[in-house]
């Protein structure tokens, strides 16, 4: 593994341990030749998802993409690391088991979605905001209508 400091190639494994529910190792490991230190992760992949895009492109898929914007939508919200690792780790194998190498952007949002949805609502009402790519605070309003439960008022 190159170092991220110096470049150099020569760095050693000083620990390892399984790391997010066990589908992953972290390895602690040092540079030979500048002594800095570093993590890194280990974790199966089944197989090279591509995503299609909406506008017809074609892109390799990035887990650490979708971590971003699953971290982003998640910000300043009482949800864990671990469980946040957990649930992008999840998302993946979800995707790696559809049996299908080519997946829609639209399905991974979808599936982002109603993971984000049973986690916490706020994360769930920011990543649909840009997923369905809201343009006004009416937009908002609607989907959020759309959440609540009706009442008993509204029922009649």
């Amino acid at each position: 593994m190159r170092c991220p400091f110096c470049g150099n190639i020569d760095t050693q494994v000083k620990d390892s341990r399984p790391a997010e529910d066990h589908v992953a190792i972290r390895r602690r490991r040092a540079c030979a030749a500048c002594a800095g230190r570093f993590t890194t992760y280990e974790r199966v992949q089944l197989r090279d998802l591509v995503v299609l895009k909406k506008n017809g492109k074609r892109e390799d898929f990035d887990r650490d993409k979708l971590a971003r914007s699953v971290r982003i939508s998640l910000q300043k919200r009482p949800v864990e690391a671990d469980r946040v690792d957990q649930m992008i780790s999840g998302i993946v194998r979800r995707l790696e088991s559809l049996g299908e190498i080519d997946i829609q952007s639209d399905q991974i949002g979808q599936i982002v979605m109603e993971t984000l949805a049973r986690i916490d609502t706020v994360a769930y009402v920011r990543f649909a905001s840009v997923y369905k790519n809201f343009q006004a605070a009416d937009d908002f309003e609607e989907f959020v209508h759309e959440l609540r439960p009706p009442k008993a008022d509204d029922e009649k």
